[in-house]
């Protein structure tokens, strides 16, 4: 689930070195922690928040697939 996160973000901002991904996990649920650089924030959560809900929705059918609820959260 790190992994996907991290190349989605890296794949979409301008400056994809700073791109981290920090894994919190649970008994049943992962909280996935992003964090880009403060010029990226805009494209990452994309108009209306649109991307962000995008990758939120990828992550939730790739984590329905192990049976584990993941839940992303972007960090400013």
């Amino acid at each position: 689930m790190k992994d996907l996160i991290k190349f989605i973000a890296q794949a979409l901002v301008d400056y994809p070195d700073q791109v981290q991904v920090k894994e919190v996990e649970g008994e049943q649920t992962s909280v996935i922690e992003l964090k880009v650089a403060k010029e990226d924030l805009g494209k990452v959560i994309g108009k209306q928040g649109r991307t962000a809900r995008a990758m939120r929705t990828i992550l939730s059918a790739a984590s329905t697939k192990i049976r584990k609820r993941a839940v992303l959260e972007i960090i400013e």
